[in-house]
């Protein structure tokens, strides 16, 4: 096959650090689109992108040669120094350690990105760590 052709998608979970709400209704949307360049920068596609205070969800479809390591790294990375240059926040803020992602086929793609933008409307009833737990136990993963 003389051509490569993918279509790699993720859903992608990181938290603030302590789970501190910083991210705010003003906040949200500058930091999505900053989120969006990131993505884009490297070749990869925002198809999603909503949270709470204190987390983010993402779905981006990704180009082959890059991590979702080294990608969520570089959201990650550059959204804080970002943040922290601009001053968005009364305090010095930080993403917690690590992060949860999950594989979507292309079937899933309009399913996930509704769980995604009902966000605010999910978590009236379940915490980050229950949406967590049931996407670990979906997806078979154990600690």
């Amino acid at each position: 096959m003389p051509n490569s052709h993918t279509s790699l998608k993720v859903h992608v979970i990181f938290c603030t650090n302590k789970r501190h709400p910083y991210l705010t209704e003003v906040l949200e949307p500058r930091l999505y689109s900053y989120i969006g360049g990131i993505i884009t920068q490297k070749g990869g596609v925002l198809i999603e992108i909503n949270g709470m205070p204190d987390h983010v969800h993402l779905l981006a479809s990704m180009r082959p040669d890059i991590t979702v390591a080294e990608m969520v790294q570089r959201i990650k990375g550059g959204s804080s120094r970002w943040i922290n240059s601009e001053h968005l926040t009364d305090e010095v803020f930080g993403w917690q350690r690590g992060y949860a992602a999950f594989s979507v086929s292309e079937s899933q793609v309009p399913v996930i990105g509704r769980y995604i933008r009902s966000q605010k409307h999910h978590h009236r009833r379940y915490t980050v760590d229950h949406e967590l737990d049931r996407l670990r136990d979906r997806h078979n993963l154990r600690d």
